[in-house]
């Protein structure tokens, strides 16, 4: 069998934390933001935890770095 590859796409966009937890960017910071109130830009700063749903898919899009 050959090895399971790592999504590379994935690996770039989330992160785990220690406990197993996805952190990714919160979107619709990138460009186009002068139009948003200063509180909504604020709000969007750092990273928030994924959805529990999308958290296995996650996992296995990571392969070895999953667990």
């Amino acid at each position: 069998m050959p090895k399971m590859k790592t999504h590379k796409g994935t690996k770039k966009r989330f992160r785990l934390t220690a406990t197993g937890k996805a952190m990714h960017r919160q979107c619709g910071t990138s460009h186009l933001a002068s139009r948003m109130s200063q509180k909504r830009k604020r709000k969007l700063r750092g990273t928030a935890a994924v959805d529990k749903s999308m958290q296995t898919s996650i996992h296995e899009s990571l392969g070895k770095y999953g667990y």
